[in-house]
């Protein structure tokens, strides 16, 4: 048992293409991609907010519970 080789990969590639189907493979690919695109949207916009906006808002958020 070693490392797999290129051979091995291209060989993993095909039965995928044949199992799945070129259009399926690309339907993945896109989900996949904006799937991470939208998780580093999602980084970016909570390091972006601003440490006041979130005192008043856990501020607020405290008054509904009373």
């Amino acid at each position: 048992m070693g490392n797999i080789g290129p051979m091995q990969l291209l060989l993993i590639a095909l039965i995928i293409l044949l199992i799945f189907g070129a259009g399926r493979i690309a339907e993945i690919g896109k989900g996949l991609g904006s799937g991470i695109k939208n998780f580093k949207k999602g980084l970016r916009d909570e390091d972006d907010d601003d440490p006041k906006q979130l005192k008043e808002k856990k501020k607020s958020d405290d008054d509904k519970d009373d």
